[in-house]
């Protein structure tokens, strides 16, 4: 009954944010003892590049929602970062898989040291599912910038290839998993981090990418 209400706030929610002239992009807390709060200024840049470049209309500040609150069915993108621990309770667990199966999107960013974390966490909300690489000709690396490898590489981390995985279900990609890479980082204010203007601009366009994904679903 309650996973049914969900739903049906859900459906509400995202048709209000569909003839609304503003929506948000939301950053996900979770509890653990990570620091989800991690890039402070990466999503108002990245809205700021989306308004822009591919002409959405997004509030420039950003919501804070808690993973097991309803306030996540009001956005239809949350955004997932942190450097370590990360921990689901049930309710939070069901919560957030109610919101990806009803039309919501999830994009966890790997800031170094949360993957043995978040893995655990989200095969608590899929127990049935596995996180698969997408291949490079996956919609979401072409949908509004083409990106003919894959994700791209912004940070060095442990000098791996960075690897893009998602969670799907029925064909759509609920969850997407940037690792070894760091989009977050690239999309803060330059003097955070001095990333050459060039790996920023591409990290943006990668994440205007995830954001027109969501929004198409």
């Amino acid at each position: 009954m309650i996973r049914a209400f969900l739903i049906i706030l859900m459906t509400a929610s995202f048709l209000h944010t569909a003839t609304s002239q503003t929506t948000q992009l939301a950053l996900l807390k979770y509890q653990g003892g990570g620091d989800w709060y991690a890039n402070p200024t990466a999503l108002p840049n990245l809205a700021a590049f989306c308004n822009q470049e591919i002409k959405t209309d997004l509030e420039i500040d950003y919501a804070t929602v808690d993973v097991g609150s309803t306030e996540i069915f009001n956005h239809p993108f949350l955004h997932m970062t942190g450097h370590g621990n990360v921990v689901f309770n049930d309710a939070e667990a069901e919560n957030l898989r109610t919101y990806l199966l009803s039309g919501g999107f999830l994009h966890i960013d790997d800031n170094y040291g949360i993957d043995p974390y978040v893995r655990v966490a989200m095969k608590k909300v899929f127990p049935e599912l596995e996180f698969v690489e997408l291949p490079y000709d996956h919609p979401l690396y072409r949908v509004a910038f083409t990106f003919a490898e894959g994700l791209p590489k912004i940070h060095k981390h442990d000098g791996q290839p960075a690897q893009g995985f998602g969670l799907i279900w029925e064909g759509r990609v609920v969850c997407y998993y940037s690792y070894e890479t760091d989009l977050g980082d690239g999309w803060e204010d330059q003097e955070v981090h001095n990333d050459p203007q060039e790996l920023r601009i591409r990290s943006l366009q990668m994440g205007a990418n995830l954001v027109k994904y969501a929004f198409q679903q």
